[in-house]
């Protein structure tokens, strides 16, 4: 791999931004100043910036927390550092990913428009379809506040299952009522508009949604809207088991 694309790759700065850097000087390969950007590395090299060493993974994880009015999609010719969104676009969930050399990232799954909350972003593409197929059953959790009280026997009701309209009921769920109006809905399915569906066949608007869970990960509470942060390497080990589990 060329020397400039690892260093993008990597997250330090765009091809034209590492390219500077190489030419002045800031860059060494095995203990070596190396000053061209189409310097071929080894599997074996150490790439250092500034001295310190460069971390490079061909997949990338992060948590967004996706605040409202933000589509749950990638973008078919990615901004680059500092670029506006072009006039007539809506900002995506990879736009508000800081921090990333990858071009090829996309939202692991969708949360609607107004949908708050976990969002895992990758560009891993064999974890994402694992995750996300039905046969799986991840599950998510969500918090929801409604336009009024949910009486235990709707609860019940629509953890049972839930008629919203297409070819078979919703699978069984969980409700944990926190208030009468606001409640934990941990579903196992990724329907339009599911969960919306399922509280409006009871006569009540979903007023306010966000997602706490995604199978083993937990939003971090510390990431305010908008904000994002890479996986740890236990948090990606527990996706890894989460998708080879069969459940």
């Amino acid at each position: 791999m060329r020397l400039d694309k690892y260093l993008a790759d990597a997250g330090i700065g765009t091809r034209s931004e590492v390219k500077k850097l190489i030419y002045w000087k800031k860059v060494t390969v095995n203990g070596e100043t190396v000053d061209d950007p189409a310097y071929r590395l080894s599997e074996t090299s150490l790439v250092c910036f500034k001295g310190e060493p460069v971390q490079y993974s061909e997949f990338e994880y992060w948590m967004l927390n996706k605040p409202s009015g933000v589509v749950s999609e990638s973008r078919k010719n990615s901004l680059k550092r500092g670029e506006k969104i072009p006039e007539g676009e809506e900002r995506t969930v990879v736009d508000l990913i800081r921090g990333s050399g990858k071009k090829d990232l996309f939202p692991a799954g969708r949360l609607d428009k107004d949908t708050e909350g976990l969002l895992l972003i990758t560009n891993d593409g064999k974890l994402s379809h694992r995750l996300l197929s039905p046969a799986k059953h991840v599950e998510k959790t969500y918090y929801a506040e409604l336009s009024g009280p949910l009486t235990e026997e709707a609860a019940e009701r629509l953890e049972a299952g839930a008629d919203i309209g297409d070819e078979r009921p919703t699978r069984p769920c969980r409700i944990d009522r926190i208030r009468k109006n606001a409640v934990h809905i941990t579903i196992t399915e990724g329907r339009y508009h599911q969960i919306k569906r399922m509280f409006e066949t009871e006569g009540l608007t979903v007023t306010y949604l966000r997602r706490i869970t995604f199978g083993p990960l937990s939003l971090d509470e510390t990431l305010k809207p908008g904000e994002s942060r890479m996986l740890t390497g236990e948090e990606v080990r527990s996706l890894t088991e989460e998708q080879g589990n069969g459940k």
